[in-house]
């Protein structure tokens, strides 16, 4: 247990000033991780979906969120099982729980998908944002990208 936590102070020292988790989560056995980096503005929330292939631009399961810090952010979801997944996440600067968006429809905040699936007119496939996940202690990354 002394090595987990040595090995999580020390990916913390090394990767810079983050959040993680719900609030602060200790590390866990079977938590997933995911790394947001080009977070701009450290104000309001990241948030990250975890989405099965028939979930995905959808409501998800399994969510979590963490204050937002420059220039990276780690939030912590618990509760997924091993499987395929797409994550899907946004920087909610207002705090008002969802995308803004402008007339046209294109975010006013960040967003970004696992994979850094591209967002070309329109939201990846789930087959571009897929991951595994091995139901224990695993960290994805990704970038936010703001339009």
């Amino acid at each position: 247990m002394m090595q987990r936590i040595l090995a999580l102070t020390a990916f913390l020292t090394i990767a810079g000033t983050v959040a993680v988790g719900a609030y602060g989560a200790a590390a866990s056995d079977h938590m997933l991780y995911v790394r947001v980096d080009n977070v701009r503005l450290a104000k309001g929330m990241v948030h990250v979906s975890i989405c099965t292939e028939a979930q995905f631009l959808k409501d998800c399961s399994w969510s979590g969120k963490a204050p937002a810090v420059v220039p990276s952010t780690i939030v912590a979801i618990s509760g997924a099982p091993a499987g395929r997944y797409g994550a899907q996440i946004y920087h909610d600067k207002n705090g008002n729980g969802k995308v803004d968006r402008n007339f046209l429809g294109i975010p006013r905040e960040g967003v970004g998908f696992s994979n850094d699936a591209k967002i070309v007119l329109k939201p990846p496939r789930f087959a571009d944002a897929a991951f595994q996940y091995n139901g224990g202690a695993q960290t994805i990354r990704l970038k936010l990208r703001y339009f």
